[in-house]
């Protein structure tokens, strides 16, 4: 049989093939379709209703409200209505209201598992893949197909292979790896490919660490972006309640040695903090190449940046220490599981006693619906985009940090390295 990576094996299985090959037009069976209130009923409903036919498997559908929530106006209440009043006739079992951003709250509910193929209604889908599950974003007239026949058309992509060795020093996160990549393979990246990230640098990352990598393979322009499982993987299921965790054949969900693809190599004990100038996420640089700019805002939320494990990175900053006069920090944490067990842990007060304000869990500023960012302000942020007007207010100016740089610079006042004060 010919040498498969990751990718392959995962659409093989999903179109019942043994083998395919990059190029290959598949018809694959759909294991898990995930909107929210943005990408979803306001579209699919009268959709739907137009063709008379309905959902081929509710089991199989997750819908999360978290871009209009909390409702701040009369059209952000007009989409959450139809929403949640769509879940109600179609009986969806499984709904995620206000509880945090759907990239977030659906690994952490154990809907997505090694060997999936899934689809979602928001660029960042891609986030699954880190559970070694081939998950990707699309439009609302594919995911009308999709609901309505439980299956997508997929061309086998090629695979790029991205292995970091060695360790990533303290204060050097997933988010650096990523905007170091963005930078060096710009937003489109090349041509229609998936992304496996691999060596030992990546084996060391939690999985919301692998998550972040996963998410943002959006930004190189990969349709997906993949982690092979593990025992970590294994672990983090069986706390979300996978009762058949212990089970899974991580074993069967890896790349085989030979198998074509492009290969590149990092080194993840010489990466830098870094950061991505406006207005986009390929003006990646490390942050000792920048002047020590002065921030008015520092945002810590969206799918990439307020996971606990985000939320504690940044309190190893805040610690003991102030925002800066004339600082706003904004601190929107991804989920409400997230901000409970940050709240018990003390991580929560670390933050707020700095002086950080807490905003709801939601996509909030990072999507321009929910935070306050004024016009012509600096603004350093957790989120993966910073395209002009992306956080609302069109004159602001955004640069893309980890965790850890967005609350030194909060700390600084201007943009700073987190490694002088983690020292």
């Amino acid at each position: 049989m010919l040498a498969q990576t990751l990718a392959q094996k995962l659409l093989a299985a999903a179109s019942g093939r043994a083998a395919v090959a990059p190029g290959d037009i598949l018809t694959c069976r759909v294991d898990l379709a995930m909107f929210h209130d943005s990408s979803g009923p306001r579209r699919l409903k009268p959709m739907l209703e137009a063709l008379g036919t309905g959902i081929w498997d509710r089991e199989k559908v997750v819908l999360v409200m978290d871009h209009y929530v909390p409702e701040a106006d009369e059209e952000s209440r007009r989409i959450v209505r139809i929403a949640r009043e769509w879940a109600v006739e179609q009986s969806l079992p499984h709904v995620y209201d206000s509880m945090g951003i759907c990239h977030v709250v659906v690994p952490e509910h154990g809907h997505i598992r090694p060997g999936m193929l899934c689809v979602g209604g928001d660029s960042h889908s891609p986030t699954g893949g880190a559970f070694g599950a081939y998950m990707f974003g699309i439009g609302s007239t594919e995911m009308l197909g999709v609901v309505a026949t439980g299956e997508i058309w997929v061309q086998v992509p090629r695979t790029l292979m991205m292995r970091w060795d060695n360790a990533l020093a303290r204060g050097v996160t997933a988010k650096d790896m990523m905007l170091h990549m963005i930078g060096r393979f710009g937003m489109n990246g090349g041509e229609y490919q998936a992304v496996e990230f691999c060596g030992d640098a990546v084996r060391a990352l939690s999985m919301q660490e692998r998550m972040t990598l996963s998410n943002m393979s959006a930004e190189i322009g990969s349709q997906v972006g993949l982690v092979a499982p593990d025992e970590k993987t294994v672990a983090y299921l069986a706390q979300a309640g996978v009762a058949q965790a212990a089970d899974i054949d991580v074993g069967r969900w890896q790349s085989d040695p030979d198998a074509p693809a492009e290969h590149y190599a990092f080194d993840a004990a010489t990466l830098a903090p870094h950061v991505a100038a406006p207005h986009s996420p390929a003006n990646s640089r490390p942050i000792g190449d920048y002047e020590p700019t002065a921030m008015q805002v520092a945002y810590i939320g969206a799918c990439t940046g307020a996971k606990l494990e985000d939320l504690r990175a940044a309190a190893q900053v805040l610690k003991g220490r102030r925002v800066a006069p004339g600082v706003t920090l904004m601190v929107a944490p991804a989920s409400a599981r997230a901000q409970q067990q940050a709240a018990e842990e003390g991580t929560l007060g670390v933050l707020t006693e700095a002086g950080a304000q807490l905003l709801p869990n939601s996509c909030g500023a990072c999507s321009g619906y929910g935070g306050s960012i004024p016009e012509g302000a600096n603004v350093v942020a957790s989120t993966a985009r910073n395209f002009q007007g992306r956080m609302g207010a069109r004159t602001a100016r955004v640069y893309l940090a980890s965790p850890y740089t967005v609350a030194a610079a909060a700390v600084a006042g201007r943009l700073a390295d987190p490694r002088d004060m983690l020292a």
